[in-house]
């Protein structure tokens, strides 16, 4: 099975792949996540692991327009906890350490423990993508920010586990597929974008139609031939298909635009199930 990720070896969407999927998939790296859309569209890959959003940074926005503009079905959805590891090539010791590279967004979520050091940061285009230089180059004095997944890929040694600021730090996956229709037995989540008229309490009539299904997600994000226009991102989840269908018809009612992505089951999220008990 051939998976494709944006990113590349040893990144977090390597480990979601392999989590939902399995270790003996081939994993398909792509530069940016509208070629991991074109490569499951083109049959290029099976599936694709695109993320969605962050419980920190919030949505990413782009990629709800690439869902709308590659006609894509969603598969599934994955909750990873994102741990940023510092490593180094082995024997090396944290006096060695003059550098510490990574991906912007890694450097930023372990600020905290950089401000402790007087090491030079260098942003690189990905957290694996940084490990990997260190073990090709043989950069004894510069360290790498990471997954543990990179660390085992590319001979590194961890010296600082869990650097990142805020421990709970989640980020959640989309599973992607060409559009089939179909959906398991067991579905309880909906993912899907609509439009309503441009005018006073349309969205409320819209939102207020979703009786009997929980609304976990609602996120606008602009028509880029309308400006000042939106689209709206709903996942609804539900008990039972029947709530669910009903609930659809009921808000076709009031859109002027409707598309479901996908119907699939959904992932235990276990910081929220955490919080709950």
């Amino acid at each position: 099975m051939r998976i494709a990720i944006q990113g590349y070896e040893g990144c977090f969407h390597q480990i979601v792949a392999e989590e939902y999927f399995g270790r003996k998939v081939e994993i398909v790296p792509c530069d940016t996540f509208r070629k991991v859309a074109e490569a499951v569209k083109h049959a290029e890959a099976d599936y694709g692991v695109m993320a969605i959003e962050n419980s920190i940074a919030g949505s990413i926005i782009a990629n709800y327009q690439i869902l709308q503009d590659e006609n894509l079905q969603v598969a599934g959805e994955y909750y990873l906890p994102i741990e940023q590891n510092l490593m180094v090539l082995p024997g090396v010791k944290l006096e060695d350490i003059r550098e510490v590279e990574s991906h912007p967004m890694a450097l930023l979520q372990c600020a905290d423990y950089l401000d402790e050091h007087p090491w030079k940061a260098i942003e690189s285009d990905d957290t694996a993508l940084s490990a990997r230089h260190i073990a090709e180059k043989q950069l004894r004095h510069t360290a790498a920010i990471a997954s543990r997944r990179a660390a085992e890929l590319f001979g590194l040694e961890i010296v600082a586990p869990a650097i990142n600021t805020v421990k709970n730090n989640y980020t959640r996956f989309m599973i992607l597929k060409r559009y089939d229709h179909s959906f398991p037995s067991d579905a309880d989540k909906a993912s899907l974008y609509f439009r309503t008229a441009h005018r006073q309490g349309a969205l409320l009539k819209a939102l207020m139609t979703l009786e009997g299904v929980n609304l976990s997600k609602l996120q606008s994000y602009p028509v880029p031939s309308q400006p000042w226009h939106y689209s709206f991102h709903v996942d609804m989840e539900f008990e039972c298909m029947d709530d669910y269908i009903s609930a659809l018809n009921r808000l076709q009612g009031e859109t002027t635009e409707m598309h479901v992505y996908g119907v699939y089951k959904k992932a235990i999220n276990q910081y929220i199930y955490n919080d709950e008990q």
